[in-house]
C-alpha cells in the first residue's frame, strides 16, 4: 500500500509524522500511537492529545451538507483588518442548536451552540465568529457504513466561520447576547492571525468527552473539540492578549459525556481493515456503527442517540474514533450524559 507522510503537531508541542495511508503491519500502528499518545517516560497521556495537522485536506465529494457551511462568510476565510486604535466590543453568543428550525426545543435539553460577536466603534460594523461542522453534527458523530469500502467512512471536518453582522433576534430570543469586554483593534488583528492558524491545524470535530466517571476527580480520557471549545480557546487567547472579560450571567456550556473504564487502543483503518487476523474486529466495528448512521435531520439524530444509549448500556461497548484511530471503551454507568455546566471566563 502506498504511504503519504503528514506532519502532526501534538498539544505538548512535539512534532511527529504519521502515514495518511497506513501500512498493513499492526506493529507500526502501535508504534505510531505510542509516540503520539505517550510522554517521554513511556506512560500513557490522558486525555489523549488532539492531533493537529499542518494543512486542511479537501472535502470528499461523497460528503454533502444539508445546509451549506458559512454561506455568507468570505470564501477564503479572510477576517477584516481593524485600525490599531479601534475599540472592539466582544459579545458572548449562545442559542439552542438548530434554533432557526426548532426554536427552543433543543434548548430544553441544554443542547446549545456557542459563538462570539465583535463590534467596531470606528466603522459601526459588527461580526459573528463561530466554529462548527462542515457536514452537520450527525456526520461528525457517526460514520457512513458503505458497501463499496470496508472501513467506516467519516465525513468529519469542522472549521471557523467569520461573517459580517450579528442576528440579534437569533441569539436573544432563546439564548444569550451579552457584551463581555472590549479590545483594541491591534488585539483583534492579533486574534485574527491566531484564529487562522487554529483553523488550519484543527481540522476535525469531536462530539464526545470521554471520562472515567461523573465525579470531580475523574480521569478525562478524551476531550471534545466543538463550538464551545473553540469559544473557550478564543477567550483564553483574548486574555493572553490582555483583554479583561466579565459576564453578569452564569457562563454555562453544553457537554456530551461518555463514561468508560480505561480505553484500549485498537488501530487505524489500515491496521484493522487491511489486516486479515483482525477480520472479526473489523466486522464488529462495522456492525456497531451500522446502527448509528449519520442523519441530517436533528429529530432523527436524537433518535439515533437514544438507540446508541440502549446499545452501550446493554453491551457496555463503544468503538470510539479519535485522531483517525479506533479505541475500545468499556462503558459503565451512567454511560451517556448531557450536562450544562459552568465554565468561567478567563
Amino acid at each position: 500500500m502506498s504511504q503519504v507522510s503528514l506532519k502532526t503537531i501534538n498539544q505538548d508541542g512535539r512534532q511527529t509524522t504519521v502515514l495518511a495511508h497506513a501500512c498493513n503491519t499492526t506493529c507500526l500502528s502501535c508504534f505510531l500511537v505510542l509516540i503520539s499518545s505517550q510522554n517521554t517516560n513511556g506512560r500513557r497521556v490522558w486525555p489523549v492529545p488532539y492531533r493537529r495537522f499542518d494543512r486542511r485536506p479537501p472535502s470528499d465529494a461523497y460528503c454533502q451538507a444539508l445546509y451549506p457551511f458559512c454561506p455568507t462568510g468570505d470564501p477564503d476565510g479572510r477576517i477584516p483588518n481593524m485600525k490599531d486604535s479601534d475599540v472592539i466590543s466582544v459579545f458572548r453568543l449562545q442559542t439552542p442548536v438548530w434554533e432557526f428550525k426548532y426554536g427552543d426545543l433543543l434548548g430544553k435539553f441544554h443542547i446549545m451552540h456557542d459563538a462570539i460577536g465583535f463590534a467596531s466603534s470606528d466603522t459601526g460594523r459588527n461580526y459573528t465568529m463561530e466554529w462548527y461542522e462542515l457536514f452537520q453534527l450527525g456526520n461528525c458523530t457517526f460514520p457512513h457504513v458503505r458497501e463499496d469500502i470496508l472501513p467506516p467512512f467519516w465525513c468529519n471536518q469542522g472549521a471557523a466561520c467569520f461573517f459580517e453582522g450579528i442576528d440579534d433576534v437569533h441569539w436573544k430570543q432563546n439564548g444569550t447576547l451579552e457584551k463581555v469586554g472590549e479590545i483594541s483593534g491591534e488585539q483583534f488583528n492579533n486574534l485574527a492571525r491566531w484564529v487562522k492558524e487554529d483553523n488550519e491545524t484543527g481540522i476535525y470535530y469531536e462530539t464526545w468527552t470521554v471520562r472515567s466517571d461523573p465525579g470531580p476527580n475523574s480521569t478525562t480520557w478524551f476531550d471534545s473539540y466543538d463550538c464551545s471549545q473553540f469559544v473557550h480557546r478564543t477567550y483564553r487567547k483574548l486574555a493572553k492578549l490582555g483583554a479583561k472579560l466579565s459576564s453578569k450571567t452564569q457562563t454555562n456550556y453544553t457537554k456530551i459525556y461518555l463514561y468508560s473504564g480505561e480505553p484500549t487502543y485498537l488501530g487505524d483503518d489500515g491496521s484493522i481493515f487491511d489486516n486479515p487476523p483482525l477480520k472479526t474486529l473489523a466486522k464488529d466495528i462495522r456492525k456497531f456503527y451500522h446502527s448509528f448512521q449519520p442523519h441530517q435531520s436533528m429529530f432523527q439524530f436524537i433518535l439515533s442517540l437514544i438507540e446508541a444509549y440502549e446499545k452501550v448500556v446493554l453491551e457496555k461497548t463503544f468503538y470510539f474514533f479519535y485522531n483517525f484511530e479506533y479505541w475500545h471503551l468499556p462503558m459503565k454507568s451512567p454511560y451517556i450524559q448531557i450536562t450544562y455546566e459552568e465554565v468561567p471566563l478567563p
